[in-house]
């Protein structure tokens, strides 16, 4: 499967931001699907997953209560809808996908490109 991460750019703290990871190939329906982010010089950390039917989902702690992950099958295509955005949001997010893991470790088979989302006023 490839993946496509989209929807990144600058937005003020405090503000939203909705990003997407488009899937293409065979039964993306058929894997889990995350989301993590890498700020400059530092370790790349787990977001959220999210399971291949949508109805279980995981959150970091640093994340929950603000992003919201989501998945609509029929478009192959899951969201990261994020919220109240803080300046150390700053990081280039990428999408992953794995047939089996669904934990926080970098152990996803497919990765996407990435895309910056910057906080700042």
């Amino acid at each position: 499967v490839q993946l496509q991460a989209s929807g990144g750019g600058l937005v003020q703290p405090g503000g939203s931001l909705k990003l997407a990871c488009a899937g293409s190939g065979r039964a993306f329906d058929s894997y889990v699907v995350a989301w993590f982010r890498q700020a400059p010089g530092k370790e790349r950390e787990f977001l959220a997953s999210i399971s291949w039917s949508g109805t279980s989902t995981a959150y970091a702690d640093s994340v929950k209560g603000r992003f919201t992950i989501s998945r609509d099958n029929a478009k192959n295509t899951v969201h990261l809808q994020m919220n109240s955005l803080k300046a150390e949001d700053t990081a280039v997010y990428y999408c992953a996908a794995d047939q089996a893991y669904a934990g926080p470790l970098l152990e996803y088979d497919y990765w996407g490109q990435g895309t910056l989302v910057t906080v700042s006023s």
